[in-house]
């Protein structure tokens, strides 16, 4: 269910997303401008979070399009600091129904070519917010349990899971937060294909196990209001001991999430099957407690 933009969204990023339109409709035939993750799903933290952005052409994107759509985003973060966190994809009404298409984007002060996915797509037609024209549901196809939860299983199992042999990433504070915060809202989706925000992925952290102190440090670092909860700034070796804690948690979690049933059901078969021979020949036969257990697979 989409909605049309309130007046709720604070005066700064109101100001911003104004002339942001303005901006792209002097360069650009825009039929429609959509919002999804933070600001659409209620979750949005000016200057902490990101503006994602779509926007819908008439017509596909030019080689002059793409210098005045620079041109664009780069006017506006010398104009102000919260515009170097808006990024945005730009569809043509002609292939917004393709999922595989990569489109033009503007993310991380440049320009780059990449899919709209299909966690993107869900929110779209899920809590999308109508900043201008047409409505999500009227030009992108609706997508499905299966394709959803197609999606974020390869995401944990094809980025994040590899990304685990790189130590040095899990030192920065992006690593750590998008790490746990996917896999925490990757749980939610492949359970009951729903899609939950980042503060509501912290509590499900919790409910999985994850390490108590990361969890705090990000709560603390993200939603923190006042002066003195802020956090002092890290020591390097709390950075160490938390890329640790992190790394320690993620691959297992990320496994037993993304194991078949089967697997485990095959596991648990082939343990029993050897506990009964060690007993059968006299040695300890004392049952194995590290299986994981259908609770563990739903997650």
């Amino acid at each position: 269910m989409t909605t049309t933009a309130s007046t709720s969204i604070d005066p700064a990023t109101r100001s911003l997303l104004d002339a942001f339109l303005a901006g792209i409709r002097r360069e650009l035939p825009v039929a429609a401008l959509w919002a999804h993750g933070s600001l659409a799903g209620g979750d949005y933290r000016p200057g902490v979070s990101d503006l994602d952005l779509i926007a819908v052409l008439d017509r596909p994107c030019t080689a002059a399009d793409e210098a005045g759509i620079a041109g664009v985003h780069e006017h506006l973060a010398a104009a102000t600091p919260l515009a170097a966190k808006l990024h945005c994809s730009y569809l043509a009404t002609t292939e917004a129904a393709d999922p595989a298409r990569a489109h033009l984007t503007w993310a991380h002060e440049e320009l780059m070519h990449r899919p709209v996915t299909p966690v993107t797509r869900r929110e779209l037609h899920s809590f999308g917010l109508v900043l201008h024209g047409t409505p999500p549901d009227a030009l992108v196809p609706a997508v499905s349990r299966k394709e959803l939860a197609a999606f974020v299983t390869a995401d944990l199992t094809g980025f994040w899971r590899p990304a685990l042999d790189h130590p040095e990433r899990w030192l920065r504070d992006v690593w750590v937060d998008l790490g746990l915060l996917t896999l925490a809202r990757a749980s939610a989706t492949l359970r009951d294909d729903t899609l939950i925000t980042k503060a509501e992925a912290l509590d499900v952290l919790t409910r999985l196990d994850a390490p108590a102190d990361v969890v705090r440090d990000i709560r603390t670092r993200r939603y923190a209001d006042a002066a003195s909860e802020q956090p002092q700034a890290p020591t390097p070796e709390w950075l160490t001991r938390r890329a640790e804690l992190t790394r320690a948690f993620l691959g297992p979690a990320i496994d037993a999430l993304t194991t078949p049933a089967s697997d485990h059901t095959t596991h648990r078969q082939a343990q029993a099957h050897g506990q009964d021979q060690d007993q059968a020949q006299g040695q300890d036969g004392d049952q194995d407690d590290g299986h994981r257990t259908e609770e563990d697979t739903n997650r």
